[in-house]
């Protein structure tokens, strides 16, 4: 099987190396625009038959412990849209898009790939942001908007592409911090790519048989 391993920065996955000729990994940058951009340059050049993103995540919620690992189900732009009177609106809110035109279901970009569940880790539901904030107030927002359980600032690109071209895609992401804490000594970012690393791993061995 010819698989890629992508992620945004080299620290995420700093420990991890194929060691197979038939997997592949591509550092795409931080943020949406670079991901989309790297990702689609790549697939024009490769056909993969799986496209894995790993990479850390921040938590809304303490029911996630920090060093977790998880499975991303469900994604969405978390911050394309409108801020009207404190509060947000998205695109498909303001009539600019319809929440149900592919990829999107009901606004969200899910992955019905079999090995979501066959991961065996907990699936979660995740916005994508651009922007990362210590404001309670953003914070609040997003939760009101798509109650989500993490945020990252590539999941939805990834999600776009893979549904978009029909190529089998997991998002793998281990929490590092508690979403709107910008103290990274109170980050756990040395068991997150630790963990990351050993679920990357598993994970291979699992789809590859």
């Amino acid at each position: 099987m010819k698989l890629l391993i992508t992620a945004a920065t080299k620290n995420e996955i700093a420990l991890f190396s194929s060691g197979d000729e038939d997997t592949d990994i591509l550092i795409a940058g931080v943020g949406t625009v670079s991901t989309l951009y790297h990702l689609q340059k790549r697939l024009q050049q490769i056909d993969y038959e799986m496209i894995i993103q790993a990479g850390f995540a921040g938590s809304f919620t303490d029911e996630i412990e920090l060093g977790e690992t998880v499975i991303v189900q469900q994604d969405t732009f978390g911050d394309l849209g409108a801020e009207e009177n404190n509060y947000y609106k998205t695109i498909f809110d303001m009539g600019l898009a319809d929440k149900d035109e592919f990829p999107f279901t009901n606004g969200w970009l899910t992955n019905k790939n079999d090995w979501v569940d066959m991961a065996g880790y907990k699936k979660v539901n995740a916005i994508t942001v651009n922007k990362v904030s210590d404001s309670m107030i953003l914070k609040q927002q997003r939760e009101n908007t798509f109650s989500p359980q993490i945020e990252t600032m590539e999941g939805a690109a990834l999600h776009y592409i893979c549904l978009q071209e029909n190529i089998p895609f997991l998002q793998v992401r281990t929490i590092s911090n508690i979403v709107g804490e910008r103290d990274k000594t109170k980050w756990r970012l040395t068991a997150a790519v630790e963990n990351l690393d050993t679920a990357l791993n598993q994970l291979i061995k699992k789809i590859k048989g």
